[in-house]
């Protein structure tokens, strides 16, 4: 492992790549803005193609809506059965189906695009799950931030764990984030920007490691995640479609292992050879806004204040543990009795953690003398909410964007069409794999989402890759590479504007271009790694998972 010491110089002011595209994107117009700019680009590319007639037909996974199905069988009395049509045996019904759409392009120039600009323009931000995930996520963190309990955990962090490892535990703790989804753009970012400040680094050193271990490295884990789960349903119903053998969801489990340590050690790396040593050293005077540490600390007041919420910390899990470990507990799967995968435990965690956050920050709070009371609490959370008020203007044009743009069809058609190309090409497996990967990565800046991509692409490309004899555990782990790298550069990465919040605190003038800048290294990095490691481990045959072969065996 490489030290983490490494000297530090003065940036060398507008010169170099990386700091001509932080100037050149902090001068676009404000994100709010650039999304208004955005939504008249597509209208009009969406008028021009549907003119033109514009059209793509493919076979695609649609969820089945089972619950609508049930509760109309209940209220006629349970007396719908479903049976096979080639076996007549009875049948349950299936998660998804696999069938064939045609997707035309829509105009937004015209009388539908119009009606629908107007009538869902609310609903659109209404069913922007981000803005209640990032409210909720904030309300928890906002009154341990108040309270004081996230500038003593840093403190006691830096304190305890060797300086050394200090970015190397930020970048991993980041990349198993992923398993609950959200946390980890909201909660530790913001913290590895803080705790870098503690120990006298650059805090935008910090929010970029953090930001790389949880976005750029989001496909894998060393836990079995909600991502996981979902992949699997989707490439089960079209193996089960095509008659083929359907996987487990360890179906890459091994890759993941060592994709996750490998692409964790790659961000350290390039945190302190390339990140640290552009940006320099960092003058606090450049601070926004204060940050917790700068004023005397009472020590006695904030042990005592980690003492209170070490114990809620224990009352809690202890809490959550009753909800979800005895059979039959409301956190289980309620059919399977799984914690583990799509189930409420796992569907809760972003919820959990927020509420882990106000417990023991209250705790604290009150241990320290720092924030006591619900009324303190009431006012914590307000205060954070206020602050947030830039960013749910940027979401709600995000929102209106990413709704128009999906109604468009225009995602749709480029993923398909960029699959058809793949289809034609008479190459090795692997050259197809590795163009395959560079596909994902392109149609990533407009279509992000680990799940949404594979809906598409897994009915096209299982059978294509089955007549080669390329196992779909193989072709999963593929996506997985070409989907990850560039969640931080994509202006549709819905957590990207918060990025560019957090590092306001500490450069008053940081924009769009600072993220970009800084994320473009990691990203090419993770990029070039990871895809070297998918060759060789394909060339050398080595199994994905358990029971999980290259090919088709």
């Amino acid at each position: 492992m490489a030290a983490e010491s490494v000297e530090l110089s003065p940036p060398a002011d507008n010169k170099g790549f990386l700091n001509w595209i932080e100037r050149v994107g902090n001068k676009v117009p404000n994100p709010t803005i650039m999304f208004v700019y955005l939504i008249g680009v597509i209208a009009l590319l969406s008028a021009i193609l549907s003119w033109v007639g514009v059209s793509v037909t493919d076979e695609v996974v649609t969820p089945v809506p089972r619950d609508e199905f049930n509760q109309v069988n209940e209220h006629l009395g349970g007396t719908w059965s479903i049976y096979d049509s080639v076996t007549g045996e009875p049948a349950e019904v299936p998660d998804y189906i696999v069938e064939e759409q045609t997707f035309e392009v829509r105009s937004l120039i015209s009388i539908d695009g119009i009606r629908f600009f107007f009538s869902s323009f609310v609903d659109n931000f209404a069913g922007f799950g981000v803005v209640a995930v990032v409210l909720i996520a904030m309300a928890g963190v906002g009154v341990a931030e108040h309270a004081g309990l996230m500038g003593a955990l840093i403190r006691r962090t830096v304190k305890v764990a060797p300086k050394r490892w200090l970015a190397f535990i930020l970048i991993f703790v980041g990349v198993l984030s992923s398993v609950a989804t959200d946390a980890g753009y909201l909660i530790l970012v913001p913290l590895a920007a803080a705790a870098f400040l503690t120990v006298g680094r650059h805090p935008l050193a910090g929010l970029a490691a953090a930001f790389a271990g949880v976005g750029a490295v989001f496909g894998v884990n060393l836990l079995i995640t909600p991502s996981d789960s979902m992949l699997t349903e989707i490439t089960n119903e079209v193996l089960a479609t095509a008659g083929m053998e359907t996987l487990e969801v360890t179906q890459n489990y091994y890759f993941a292992i060592v994709s996750s340590i490998l692409m964790a050690v790659v961000v350290l790396l390039v945190t302190l050879f390339v990140t640290e040593r552009r940006l320099g050293g960092y003058d606090r005077n450049d601070l926004v806004v204060g940050i917790e540490g700068d004023e005397e600390i009472d020590h006695a007041a904030e042990a005592r204040g980690l003492r209170f919420s070490f114990w809620a910390l224990i009352g809690f899990v202890a809490f959550i543990a009753l909800l979800t470990a005895p059979p039959g507990a409301p956190l289980r799967d309620p059919e399977t009795g799984a914690i583990i995968g799509t189930t409420p435990f796992m569907a809760s965690l972003v919820f959990i953690i927020s509420l882990a956050f106000l417990v023991c920050g209250m705790a604290y709070g009150a241990g320290a003398k720092t924030l006591v009371g619900g009324n303190a609490a009431v006012g914590a959370i307000t205060k954070t909410f206020a602050s947030l008020g830039g960013l749910l203007l940027m979401f709600l044009m995000i929102a209106q964007f990413i709704a128009l743009f999906n109604w468009s069809n225009l995602p749709t058609v480029a993923a398909v069409s960029a699959a058809e190309l793949l289809e034609t090409a008479d190459v090795p497996a692997l050259v197809l794999l590795l163009a395959f990967i560079l596909v994902i990565v392109i149609l990533d800046f407009i279509l992000p989402g680990l799940v949404p991509k594979w809906v598409i692409f897994a009915p096209v490309f299982i059978p294509i890759f089955a007549s080669l004899d390329v196992a779909p555990q193989t072709l999963l782990a593929a996506y997985r590479v070409g989907d990850s790298p560039v969640n931080v550069l994509t202006p549709l990465m819905v957590y990207l504007p918060f990025m560019v919040t957090v590092a306001q605190r500490y450069k008053k003038d940081a924009g769009i271009g600072t993220i970009i800048a800084l994320m473009i290294p990691y990203a090419v990095a993770v990029l070039v790694t990871w895809t070297v490691l998918f060759a060789v481990w394909f060339l050398l045959g080595i199994p994905w998972g358990p029971g999980a072969p290259v090919d088709m065996g």
